[in-house]
């Protein structure tokens, strides 16, 4: 909680505005927020929780517990894509001071993920695919919306995070936010960018779903970044690739001259673990807007237990 706190002191200011009530400063309610996504609770459970850790909250200046509905209207005003990667910003220079440049020994990692829009059991989905319901339960006519079908909806409507992390430490370098499935080739090149703003990447590892020659050629003629992306977008065909890098990864490929560097890649998936092992696979918040939000900050306190065993060690 101190860690959050100090974080936030470098970029929140203490109130939204001079007509405020001033009870709590922005950098508290940044903490109690972080507090509550690593606990996985809910806004009045976490009320209650911070009233029964009263000596927690002195150590941030806090006399008192905000109420739930603070603690909601916080979560809407302090989640914006701003403050957080501004955020991402300070826990990358933190890494590479600790770290002695070390940041990234090995290469930036990159892939996506989808988060439930709110919790459901196992039980009940396999019911829905077999009585061929659709997303919300409402049951339809199977010749027109098939067990698959209704998948597939759902599917349209999944919040979905793109992140980009460094292998040796797992830290998030930058994340892009999502409502629905897709290509994950677009989020390539700001992901890219982003993350070598932060740190100096110098090769960068991604599965087939970002293959694409605008990506490559983006990341090592502009960026001067070594990118090893297999060449496996489009129908399978013993024709090369129409592109001069595809064409050259499908070559280092099939001969694996770079399999020790793409297992690297395995990396990614542990950060995804960790996200949703440690704060839960899914999202609380209602509005899109807000759960975009949501798994932007959940990527900043991924970074803020990394930041605090750091700083412990």
């Amino acid at each position: 909680m101190q860690t959050a706190y100090d974080l936030a002191r470098q970029v929140l200011p203490d109130y939204t505005s001079r007509f405020s009530r001033q009870d709590f400063t922005l950098p508290q309610m940044f903490a109690c927020l972080v507090l509550r996504e690593m606990l996985q609770k809910s806004y009045r459970k976490t009320e209650l929780w911070l009233r029964d850790s009263l000596a927690m909250l002195a150590d941030i200046g806090l006399r008192k517990a905000p109420d739930h509905n603070t603690l909601w209207r916080a979560f809407g005003a302090l989640c914006t894509l701003r403050h957080l990667q501004r955020m991402l910003d300070l826990q990358a220079e933190l890494f590479r001071q600790v770290r002695q440049l070390k940041l990234l020994e090995k290469p930036l990692v990159l892939d996506s993920t989808h988060y439930e829009r709110h919790h459901r059991s196992r039980h009940y989905e396999r019911r829905c695919r077999r009585m061929g319901l659709a997303p919300g339960g409402k049951l339809t006519e199977k010749t027109r919306l098939s067990a698959d079908a209704a998948r597939a909806l759902e599917v349209r409507r999944l919040p979905k995070l793109a992140l980009a992390g460094a292998a040796s430490c797992h830290l998030i370098l930058a994340v892009r936010t999502h409502i629905g499935g897709g290509s994950d080739s677009p989020d390539f090149a700001p992901l890219l960018r982003e993350a070598h703003r932060r740190a100096p990447v110098r090769t960068a590892v991604a599965d087939s779903g970002y293959d694409s020659e605008d990506n490559h050629r983006l990341a090592r003629r502009d960026l001067g970044v070594r990118s090893i992306i297999p060449a496996r977008i489009g129908r399978p065909s013993p024709k090369p690739p129409a592109g001069y890098w595809r064409r050259h990864m499908r070559r280092r490929f099939a001969r694996k001259a770079d399999r020790r560097l793409y297992g690297q890649r395995a990396q990614v998936e542990t950060i995804n673990s960790m996200l949703k092992r440690n704060q839960g696979d899914t999202l609380r918040s209602r509005l899109n807007r807000r759960r975009k939000g949501e798994m932007a900050f959940r990527s900043v306190v991924h970074n803020i237990t990394l930041t605090a065993a750091l700083e412990t060690g």
